[in-house]
């Protein structure tokens, strides 16, 4: 029904001013007595063998939503709803910001993709963390950042304020550093910054009585090299593991018209690359971390590829955009099928 009646109607429309629709709209159909137990029957799998326990979180099932699409944490338990096993929320920045100029979302239907130049568009952490004080059972992701304002040198506290002001209302964080679409954003993957950042965190983190998970969200376009330094940093920095993959600045192979608006790309077309660094990050540290694996999961398949290849879980976006939300509980069934004794 998805696919047939409402994404045509959808698709139909600038992919911002949907967006925009569709939170209302499930926000108010929610609202509406019956309906969140109707939805949850109808998308949700709740089998015990699909359980994960994964950096010392237990998820109930290991099929996720990306960061991006509730960066204001004004969704999730709606959207906890169709399926999900956890939400990830973001990216937030310190202070509200309105992100890049419009138009910057633009659908590639040819190729199943999104580019996105959204710029971290988010109302600040301190909206954030008053979204989610309301929380009461859903697993939150934390994806932080900083603000475009904030020169790189400064970066580091950005993250700090952060994490402190989300630390007691989230289960994990996760440090983005690879949005393509702040300036200059991706130069703190490089070795120096990045294990500085990471453990400045870390240092905070111990410092609590119970520590959080923390994750690093890292660029498909990185090189073997590159990743291998990131594999070090994992070691030495003891963060907790990695989500593989962001989107990508590459537009090898598309076939719309609009393949050359500038931002992230995501989607189909990132499905062999996403899953290429998942396997090389997993064989390469011998397992020695968590991976969540993200890009281009359109199928059931898809996601079965991204956890033989080694990821202990994975999150959708774009798929969830084209495919729906029967995509959720079609790659729930389809683990169950494929792992009957796990």
């Amino acid at each position: 029904m998805y696919k047939s009646l409402i994404r045509p109607i959808l698709f139909k429309y600038d992919p911002e001013t949907i967006h925009h629709f569709t939170f209302s709209s499930l926000k108010k159909l929610n609202k509406i007595p019956g309906v969140p137990a109707i939805l949850r029957s109808k998308f949700s799998n709740n089998d015990p063998r699909l359980e994960r326990e994964v950096f010392g979180l237990k998820f109930k099932n290991p099929v996720g939503l990306a960061a991006g699409f509730d960066k204001d944490a004004k969704l999730y338990k709606e959207l906890s709803n169709l399926g999900f096993g956890f939400i990830e929320v973001g990216t937030v920045t310190p202070k509200p910001q309105s992100g890049n100029d419009k138009k910057r979302l633009f659908r590639l239907k040819a190729d199943q993709a999104i580019i996105n130049r959204m710029g971290f568009n988010n109302n600040g952490v301190e909206q954030m963390v008053s979204q989610l004080k309301k929380n009461t059972n859903v697993l939150i992701g934390g994806n932080i950042g900083k603000n475009k304002v904030t020169p790189n040198e400064e970066a580091v506290e950005d993250y700090k304020i952060c994490f402190e002001s989300l630390f007691d209302y989230v289960d994990y964080f996760v440090v983005n550093v690879s949005s393509p679409n702040t300036p200059n954003l991706r130069a703190l993957q490089d070795k120096e910054p990045l294990t500085h950042l990471l453990k400045t965190l870390m240092e905070l983190n111990n410092a609590k009585p119970k520590q959080k998970p923390i994750l690093l969200k890292i660029a498909p376009d990185l090189t073997d090299t590159q990743l291998l330094d990131i594999i070090n940093i994992v070691k030495e920095t003891k963060i907790d593991g990695v989500i593989a993959t962001n989107t990508t600045i590459s537009r090898e192979g598309l076939q719309s018209d609009n393949k050359k608006e500038t931002g992230g790309l995501s989607g189909k077309p990132l499905t062999k690359r996403a899953t290429q660094v998942i396997k090389f990050l997993s064989e390469k540290s011998n397992r020695s971390f968590p991976i969540i694996g993200v890009g281009g999961i359109h199928t059931a398949d898809d996601a079965i590829e991204k956890l033989e290849a080694g990821a202990s879980l994975v999150q959708l976006y774009t798929g969830f955009i084209y495919e729906g939300p029967a995509l959720i509980k079609a790659i729930n069934k389809k683990i169950l099928s494929n792992y009957p004794k796990s």
